[in-house]
């Protein structure tokens, strides 16, 4: 009797030697020993006497040790080359889980799924590092190929964990993948959707919108059109909306004939084949940093006019409008799509009600001017093959001091957030992936682009005279915040989650010491008050200099709070103890530390 043979070989993840793997895993294992510990879920001490740098963590049965550089808020920066653990020397970080599972605290499930993720992470990472490239090349890639050269979100650990995905998956979907395909789109009926934003949306987004509706028939005027995942059709929209795709009021079409290329935030696409044209922004029910990732409901129907009403205070502000020039990346139009029934079961985990949907938002290269090039802030922090920092480079193609290129970049940056914050108590997220940098022909910052209104931008509770005009249907979307909450979106989404990062690497490679960094940034916003003297009793409202501030956690939530368990609710982050302010005149930066070093580009 014949044997059954396979439909096709098995595929392995590209990348996945035992090279890429070790290295992959020995700075991840860097990496959680320096977020844990400045988490403190973990409590590494002096590894012998005196003010050292080398740390040991005992836990039972093993100890790590490892050198690490102490830094602003009371962080670490952990050398990833100096982690040994005996006898083996032992650096991987699934084994560190299961050792420390205990001490970190974690149920049974969190540990079984945390190393899910970890593993998950690691093939993502084995890829990047079989791809890499110097700094150099870095430097030479445009907005839109960088996206898929980057490492993920420096502080949380399993950055690229995507449960939901298989290999094949990922090796297809994910931005480090850089695979170009077509988003198939489909109709659904008005019973099921609705529109919200610019009218000719589809006249702008499609070359023959009419094709596209043909199937249709003299029906067509019933749907809205939007396109959708593949995996989310396959893996969520066929299970769960079948019975209004046996009814016909969803309706599968084909593509628009563009060819589009995932960002880092995985459900978002740049448009290849017309890239003056929309990203589009997709519901995608994976768990990847931290949540799921859907489109809720009422966030993406109010978009456009989140959208709206934030180009309204920047066109209406000289300030922002004509000194500034800050790009505002409009969401534009939105399609929102509700489960009949779902809709309906509001103690329902909240992943079911982001289900189907799409937002269009303005693609950067309708804002750049002659000679300006487009870099996310997150883009930063990669290192090349050569280990010479993207900003190292960046900065010897300036012709610049790293000192002078820093301060432009700060003030590139913070006026435009400040302004929002101070003038009209409105905050963004500015975080690597939110915020954009504009770059001149010399790669030195001349702007400032932001992303991601509706889901990022949240108000101060307090009664602004700037805020009591505010649109009906913005004022019941956004969320209000205390006045030290909405600072804590500058403080853990740029300063820590971006900028202790940096300071360490303009520290290491370009010999600027870390208080340095932050007396720069601190005078920026101190430059900013001088500028609005006005504003006196917002600075103090809204005070960005108190000496110390909440710790926000990233890590610790998934650890200890939400684990992986379902919610009706998003989580949000961890809140354990407090930290000092680095832009506090008296703060502590954390010495000691390693010594500097600079890395030239390789011959």
């Amino acid at each position: 009797m014949p044997q059954p043979s396979a439909e096709q070989p098995l595929r392995l993840p590209p990348h996945l030697t035992q090279e890429h793997w070790q290295r992959a895993g020995r700075r991840l294992l860097a990496k959680l020993l320096g977020e844990f510990a400045y988490e403190e879920l973990i409590t590494p001490v002096p590894d012998g006497p005196g003010d050292g740098d080398r740390y040991v963590l005992e836990l039972p049965g093993a100890a790590y040790r490892f050198r690490a550089r102490r830094g602003a808020y009371g962080s670490w920066q952990v050398d990833p080359d100096s982690v040994h653990c005996p006898p083996e020397g032992d650096a991987d970080p699934l084994r560190f889980v299961q050792r420390a599972r205990h001490l970190l605290g974690l149920t049974g499930d969190t540990a079984g799924h945390l190393v899910r993720e970890l593993t998950a992470t690691l093939i993502a990472d084995t890829r990047l590092l079989g791809t890499e490239l110097t700094a150099a090349e870095l430097a030479g890639l445009g907005h839109v190929e960088l996206e898929g050269r980057q490492s993920g979100h420096p502080w949380i650990v399993p950055n690229k964990g995507r449960i939901g995905f298989s290999a094949q998956d990922a090796a297809r979907w994910a931005p480090e993948a850089r695979t170009p395909a077509e988003l198939p789109w489909i109709a659904v009926h008005r019973s099921l959707a609705e529109f919200r934003g610019a009218a000719d949306l589809y006249e702008r987004e499609l070359d023959a919108p009419d094709r596209l509706r043909a199937p249709l028939g003299d029906r067509a005027g019933e749907y809205l059109l939007l396109p959708v995942h593949p995996w989310q059709w396959d893996e969520v929209v066929v299970p769960l909306f079948a019975p209004w795709i046996a009814d016909g009021r969803i309706v599968p079409l084909g593509g628009d004939g563009d060819l589009r290329l995932p960002q880092q935030s995985i459900r978002s696409f740049f448009n290849l084949t017309r890239p003056e044209r929309c990203t589009v922004k997709l519901p995608l029910s994976v768990l990847n940093t931290l949540v799921w990732r859907g489109l809720p409901t009422d966030r993406t129907l109010a978009a456009p006019a989140v959208t709206a009403w934030v180009h309204g205070i920047r066109d209406r502000d000289p300030f922002l409008r004509e000194e500034c020039r800050v790009v505002l990346l409009g969401e534009i139009a939105s399609v929102t799509v509700d489960h009949p029934l779902y809709r309906d079961l509001p103690e329902a985990p909240y992943q079911y009600k982001e289900l189907l949907g799409a937002i269009w938002r303005e693609s950067l290269d309708g804002h750049l001017e002659p000679g300006e090039r487009g870099r996310t802030l997150a883009a930063l922090l990669q290192t090349g093959s050569d280990g010479r920092a993207l900003a190292a480079e960046l900065v010897a193609r300036s012709g610049l001091t790293p000192t002078a290129w820093l301060q432009r970049l700060f003030a590139v940056m913070l006026p435009p957030l400040l302004h929002f914050l101070y003038r009209y108590g409105t905050v963004f997220s500015p975080h690597g992936e939110n915020a954009i940098l504009l770059f001149d022909e010399h790669d030195v910052p001349v702007r400032l682009a932001v992303k991601d209104f509706v889901d990022d931008i949240n108000l101060t509770d307090q009664d602004l005279p700037e805020l009591e005009r505010l649109p009906p249907e913005v004022a019941g979307v956004l969320l209000r915040q205390r006045p030290d909450q909405l600072c804590q979106f500058l403080h853990a989404g740029l300063f820590i989650g971006v900028y202790r990062y940096l300071a360490a690497l303009f520290e290491q490679q370009l010999r600027v010491p870390e208080p340095q960094f932050w007396a720069l940034l601190r005078e920026e916003v101190l430059a900013h008050q001088r500028r609005f003297p006005e504003l006196a009793e917002r600075f103090a409202l809204f005070d960005l200099l108190t000496p110390r501030i909440d710790r926000l956690c990233l890590n610790r939530n998934r650890l200890l709070l939400d684990g992986y368990r379902d919610r009706p609710e998003r989580p949000h982050a961890a809140v354990h103890g407090q930290v000092d302010n680095a832009l506090h005149p008296a703060a502590p930066i954390g010495l000691p530390v390693q010594r500097a070093r600079i890395v030239t580009p390789a011959p």
